[in-house]
């Protein structure tokens, strides 16, 4: 990339962005700043409330960037939060920071400023994209522990090939002492770590007014059928939790299933925890690598989890089943799996259902 080509950062009023706003000015690039006004169920959207904005104007001024808002509130609403909504209407628990980023970060940005193919987009993930010449290819950031490339696994060759990661080679640290060394008055600031659309108030309040139904009572049965209990609406049960199943037994029970039709939980004991496979719905696959059965790879199956061996076991258009080494407790209908080699990300699929293997529904 030619260093006098435009790169559109988006800002956040934080210490990453800012960073990463700042590195690609001292490497010689156009840099121009913007920040997206999202749709919030609060007067201020969690992204960008006043005191973040004006951080973010500050970083510009010293940067000599220029700096804008764009009003991506009316898209926002229809394409994440709605679909947050009808997830949990339906009994599914989505994550929609995958698809902003795709669909209103990157989309957004693409469609507005950066329209030509030497205009590029950078932000203050940690991630690192690698150049194979025919193809890019998403990378684990060096920082593992700040890593967000399981977020950004959603974001195809067209949008990899104009996107940089500055901090990618990174640790957290190293950002802080960046920020104190180009004099940014965001060097100490805090992460975030809230949905920014719901804010304080949590996401069962928030669904409690946007979608009361999927708080509607119904039944808590033990695998065997047992009827134990009843519930106060399925959202506010995931797989794997303990809290809010009663008491009495004679070993702690989980959430093992949900069955959406009958509005019921299902429960069960450890040894009834854990699926071994599941089908998922493909959103992404690299170029480099022929999406047949018996692929081997590590699998995330959230964000915070940790990585499982798993293999491809079959494909069917767009639907893939797969098979994981060891049972995990908390694989979710909804949610997103995202596949490694190694620090290469594979590709990314919904997740549809679980099952145990030899059971598949």
């Amino acid at each position: 990339m030619n260093k006098k080509d435009t790169v559109y950062v988006a800002m956040s009023g934080g210490v990453d962005s800012s960073v990463a706003a700042a590195l690609l000015v001292e490497q010689g690039y156009i840099v121009k700043g913007f920040m997206l006004k999202l749709w919030s169920c609060q007067t201020e959207n969690a992204c960008c409330p006043p005191e973040a904005l004006e951080q973010a104007y500050r970083v510009a001024a010293i940067l000599g960037i220029s700096f804008q808002v764009i009003d991506a509130r009316d898209l926002f609403k229809k394409e994440i939060v709605d679909e947050f909504i009808n997830g949990y209407r339906s009994g599914i628990t989505p994550y929609p920071c995958f698809f902003c980023n795709q669909r209103i970060k990157w989309g957004v940005i693409l469609d507005q400023l950066a329209q030509t193919s030497h205009e590029k987009i950078a932000t203050g993930h940690y991630a690192r994209i690698r150049n194979e010449g025919n193809y890019f290819v998403l990378q684990r950031a060096v920082d593992f522990d700040k890593d967000q490339s399981y977020a950004l696994a959603g974001l195809e060759q067209a949008l990899l090939v104009r996107t940089i990661f500055p901090l990618g080679n990174f640790v957290k640290k190293q950002v802080r002492e960046m920020a104190r060394k180009f004099s940014l008055p965001v060097a100490e600031k805090s992460d975030s770590q809230d949905l920014c659309f719901i804010g304080e108030e949590g996401y069962r309040e928030f669904l409690k007014r946007e979608a009361p139904e999927s708080f509607n009572p119904g039944l808590i049965r033990l695998v065997d059928g047992t009827i134990i209990g009843a519930h106060e609406g399925l959202a506010n049960y995931t797989i794997g939790q303990r809290k809010g199943l009663g008491a009495g037994f004679k070993e702690p029970i989980f959430v093992v299933d949900k069955d959406i039709v009958k509005n019921e939980i299902i429960a069960g004991y450890k040894n009834e925890l854990g699926r071994d496979q599941f089908t998922a719905v493909l959103k992404n696959w690299t170029p480099a690598l022929t999406l047949i059965p018996g692929i081997s790879c590590k699998v995330k199956t959230r964000y915070k989890s940790g990585f499982a061996d798993a293999s491809i076991e079959s494909v069917d258009g767009k639907k893939v089943v797969v098979r994981l080494k060891q049972a995990q407790r908390d694989i979710t209908p909804g949610q997103i799996a995202v596949f490694y080699q190694n620090d290469d990300v594979l590709g990314s699929a919904v997740i549809e259902s679980t099952s145990k293997h030899g059971d598949m529904k």
